[in-house]
């Protein structure tokens, strides 16, 4: 197991190695980034020998940790293991608050293989510094690195070389680190090796350079405004390693920040005083008639709805406009009921176009188009005539003399049904 501390752009490594059951301690500075990793190396030689065969190297082994008697760790304390077969990360910045009080952490490791346990304590003695914290304050947005990649000592170590190359500070401190999926940030898509981000705060004791001023101007502002890439002649040194989104950086200095007090009510102690034991009520309780609750539960209901029927009654039956509704109403159930009668009846009668009819000369009966047994389902209730295809003229010979009258008929269909009328009388030639 090893941890970590960064003082003034340095990696200070602090190694406790133990194969016994004692506590570990280390010793973080407060507003100091602090980095604590659990090594499953370590771990293995704490689990008994699985008969089974396997590689033991191999062994998925997650962590567990708490603060000692809650379920949970410390606010300023994070964890991280990105897979069983990963080492877990312990990292965060104590406060000034915490100085003098030692924080044990309960670490528990789990043998996916052979479901055994390991159980350590570590203890965190946090100690003060003058020093600490440094005035001046930027937050970096680091795109193209996870969280537990930059908590690597090489990799933290590479980007405060760079930063203190930008800055030129006589002391550069890590701060702290956020993933960006803690500022609320999506998890990205698994596709071209997107990466979450990272946050990443240091401190220095000299004012902010030139170069991390650049984002403030008026000309770097309106390019974030529109989701562009401001212009910083300093990312170049950074390009190559780091990717910065120069819009999220944040500069602060403390010697201007106005504190906020806030009064905060006394708590307590958290235990209740004494009043003395517990006196439940006697057996001989007065017993209750509900019967006067039930009649008003069920009287106001009924006779709000009985006003309501009346009003309804009246503005339909006693009222001209409910009259005619009613009316109305009526007329149309009459005719959907009758129509709805002549559907169901198939033997309708014909119109009159079907109907025998006589001849106009010969005074013959002529027979109706339709035979008697034609389909009447699809007869409609009205003919329309559509479709003229054809004349035809019967000569007819008169009485007495030599002329003829000419009657014309016209060939009709009605939805695709012939039928003949007579059109047009005597036309002397």
């Amino acid at each position: 197991m090893a941890s970590v501390g960064v003082f003034a752009g340095l990696i200070v490594v602090v190694t406790i190695l133990s194969k016994s059951h004692a506590d570990r301690n280390v010793y973080p500075s407060a507003g100091v980034l602090f980095v604590h990793v659990l090594e499953r190396e370590y771990f293995k030689g704490e689990f008994p020998p699985y008969p089974k065969a396997g590689d033991s190297s191999n062994d998925p082994i997650t962590f567990n940790t708490n603060l000692k008697g809650y379920p949970d760790r410390p606010g300023w304390l994070r964890y991280i293991q990105r897979t069983s077969h990963s080492d877990g990360v312990l990292y965060g910045s104590p406060t000034a608050e915490h100085v003098g009080k030692p924080t044990i952490i309960e670490i528990t490791a789990y043998n996916k293989r052979t479901f055994e346990t390991a159980r350590h304590n570590l203890v965190i003695n946090i100690m003060s510094t003058e020093e600490f914290p440094l005035p001046y304050q930027a937050e970096f947005f680091i795109k193209n690195i996870n969280v537990e990649e930059m908590l690597a000592s090489e990799v933290l170590g590479d980007f405060l070389g760079a930063v203190k190359n930008v800055w030129q500070p006589e002391r550069l401190n890590a701060i702290n680190i956020t993933s960006a999926l803690d500022r609320g940030g999506r998890v990205p898509l698994p596709i071209n090796d997107l990466k979450e981000g990272v946050y990443v705060m240091v401190g220095a004791d000299v004012q902010f350079s030139s170069c991390l001023r650049e984002v403030e101007t008026p000309q770097n502002q309106l390019r974030c405004s529109q989701e562009m890439d401001p212009v910083i002649s300093c990312d170049k040194k950074f390009r190559a390693q780091f990717h910065i989104d120069w819009c999220k950086i944040s500069l602060v200095d403390i010697t201007k920040v106005v504190p906020v007090h806030s009064n905060r009510p006394d708590l307590g102690t958290g235990v209740l005083p004494d009043i003395g034991e517990y006196n439940p009520p006697s057996e001989s309780l007065k017993s209750r008639d509900y019967f006067a609750d039930f009649l008003i539960t069920l009287a106001v209901p009924s006779a709000v709805a009985l006003v309501l029927f009346i009003i309804l009654g009246y503005s339909l039956c006693c009222r001209r406009e409910g009259v005619i509704q009613l009316v109305h109403h009526n007329s149309i159930q009459k005719s959907t009921k009758e129509l709805r009668s002549m559907s169901k009846n198939r033997e309708i009668s014909w119109p009159l176009s079907t109907l025998p009819v006589f001849h106009p000369v010969s005074g013959e009966v002529v027979p109706p188009i339709h035979p008697d047994n034609y389909e009447t389902t699809s007869m409609p209730l009205m003919q329309t005539q559509t479709n003229l295809q054809s004349q035809i003229q019967i000569p007819q010979q008169q009485s007495s003399g030599d002329n003829y009258c000419m009657s014309t008929f016209r060939r009709l269909e009605v939805n695709g049904i012939p039928e003949e009328r007579k059109v047009a009388e005597a036309l002397n030639l």
